[in-house]
């Protein structure tokens, strides 16, 4: 089972997203909270595989909620759901840690497939969300690549971050592209080597920040 704790200060939103989870037998949601005080009380002796998190919540916002249980060394993987199309809030929540983004009208089983995405360490982004992003960081000064990311990407590995940003799996990437998902593997690794990230949602942030899918 897939452990989950809920964080909204709304509670038909809270009672609404539990009650649609019940209906999944490999998801179970073990905890709530309806402010960010809460959530960082209870999250890290809940210890939930995935973590749900509004990002506009009375006495901590959610942003303010990652940083806290980042600091602590308690952070779980995090989907963060907001009713706002907000690239800003969006970059912030992906700079304390979250691993994926989606808006509040997402449906069920798009929603299950962003918990268990982040359930086995991977990421999952709205494409909404992420046309929001690209937006924002267009409209933020632009970011010199480093000495790092000197090596030009190739038209392939552009195609994988692309789907990296959107929120694909290496297999759903390789059934896209009609690829081996080893090459698809490869394509990442190479990726994350030239944009000096260590993981796929850094490589995605530092991909917009750079300009890289412009």
């Amino acid at each position: 089972m897939i452990r989950v704790v809920l964080v909204d200060d709304q509670t038909l939103v809270r009672q609404g997203v539990r009650g649609l989870l019940e209906l999944l037998p490999d998801i179970e949601v073990v905890g709530e909270a309806s402010d960010g005080e809460e959530a960082i009380e209870k999250v890290p002796e809940l210890k939930p595989d995935v973590l749900l998190l509004d990002i506009r919540m009375p006495r901590r916002d959610g942003i303010a909620v990652l940083q806290a249980l980042r600091d602590q060394g308690a952070l779980p993987p995090t989907l963060v759901l907001t009713t706002f199309d907000d690239g800003d809030a969006a970059i912030a929540a992906i700079k304390a840690g979250a691993k994926g983004l989606m808006l509040k009208d997402v449906t069920l089983e798009d929603l299950a497939g962003a918990i268990r995405a982040l359930a086995a360490d991977r990421t999952a982004f709205q494409p909404a969300m992420t046309e929001s992003l690209m937006a924002a960081l267009r409209r933020s000064p632009p970011v010199a690549p480093d000495a790092s990311t000197a090596e030009p990407l190739t038209a392939r590995e552009r195609e994988v971050l692309h789907l990296i940003c959107a929120g694909y799996s290496n297999k759903e990437i390789a059934d896209l592209l009609a690829l081996a998902e080893g090459t698809v593997k490869n394509h990442v690794s190479n990726l994350l080597l030239k944009l000096n990230a260590r993981d796929r949602t850094r490589a995605a942030l530092k991909a917009l920040q750079e300009g890289h899918l412009g």
